[in-house]
């Protein structure tokens, strides 16, 4: 085994230097460190899911069906994503380099965005509860993203604008301006596939907690990632140098804001319906003074004695 194009990279504020390499060669073919950090991701997500599927109401064996049958589909659209924003009438030149994704070239919010439209029909197909699996799924993203950004690390990409930050990098591929613009090469930048990273695993942690203390309505979980990941990706996009743009618009500043503003209305609009449906069932049945203390409870984020989870979807 031999590795591919080592590089140098440097965090001069920190005395640090490493050399590192996009990947490794066995055999004559080049595997990139970038799609094997990713695969791991991937794999970490549905371990976290299958472990957390009874505790969203969903069978651990229809869970992996619907993400087997998702994440292939999610790849492309993060594919596609990347090719229509960055040079899309260069790929339509070539099509034969629309799915050649080992030169790079996957966009995270494509990949989301594909997946929650998709997901909801194999959720049909499998009769898994959709929300539920939103849910799930989303504390997954949370994971494979935050572990994913580091196959920008080793590729030297998704960094920002320069910095005099103790953590600021450079190294050879930086400086050599190849994956940026706009930047003073000879200085180091913002390392922001970190602060990307980190952002993730700290959601993460906020929102398995909440999941685990306070989950009270299929889709709070989803709503709350939404939030969470559409803050964070605004902010650290501003930094970047490689933004995908549409004309002076960074494509994925405008996705995080309707990210946001999607998160919130579901999220009141999934409480609502969380807090009258069980009104709305006991008052059929003659028990509709039951029925809104439970509501209340549900309001007011306290344990009901009996489960609603299931009354939701």
């Amino acid at each position: 085994m031999s590795f591919v194009k080592p590089h140098v990279v440097e965090f001069p504020g920190l005395g640090w230097e490493f050399t590192i390499s996009r990947g490794f060669e066995i055999f004559g073919f080049e595997i990139y460190w970038y799609g094997v950090i990713i695969a791991i991701g991937v794999l970490l997500a549905i371990s976290y899911g299958l472990k957390r599927a009874q505790d969203f109401d969903i069978d651990p064996d229809r869970m992996i069906d619907v993400a087997l049958l998702t994440i292939p589909v999610a790849f492309l659209g993060a594919r596609l994503y990347y090719v229509l924003f960055k040079d899309w009438a260069s790929y339509a030149a070539n099509p034969a380099t629309i799915l050649d994704i080992r030169d790079g070239g996957l966009a995270i919010f494509g990949g989301i965005i594909v997946a929650f439209v998709f997901g909801p029909l194999m959720c049909k197909l499998k009769k898994v509860k959709i929300w539920a699996m939103f849910d799930a799924t989303a504390l997954g993203f949370l994971i494979g993203q935050g572990i994913g950004r580091w196959g920008n690390f080793f590729n030297q990409e998704a960094f920002g604008g320069n910095t005099d930050l103790p953590w600021g990098m450079t190294g050879e591929i930086i400086r050599s301006g190849l994956n940026g613009t706009g930047y003073d090469t000879a200085l180091p930048v913002h390392p922001t596939f970190l602060y990307e990273s980190l952002w993730c695993f700290l959601g993460f942690v906020l929102l398995h907690i909440l999941s685990k203390k306070c989950y009270k309505f299929h889709g709070m979980i989803f709503c709350g990632y939404m939030v969470w990941y559409g803050v964070g990706r605004f902010l650290i996009e501003g930094l970047r140098t490689d933004s995908l743009a549409a004309g002076s618009m960074r494509i994925s500043q405008l996705v995080a804001v309707l990210a946001v503003i999607l998160g919130v209305v579901l999220f009141f609009i999934l409480r609502r319906r969380a807090i009258d449906l069980p009104v709305e069932l006991a008052v059929a049945a003659g028990e509709s003074d039951e029925a809104k203390e439970e509501a209340t409870e549900i309001e007011n984020c306290v344990e009901p004695e009996e489960d609603t989870h299931g009354t939701t979807d």
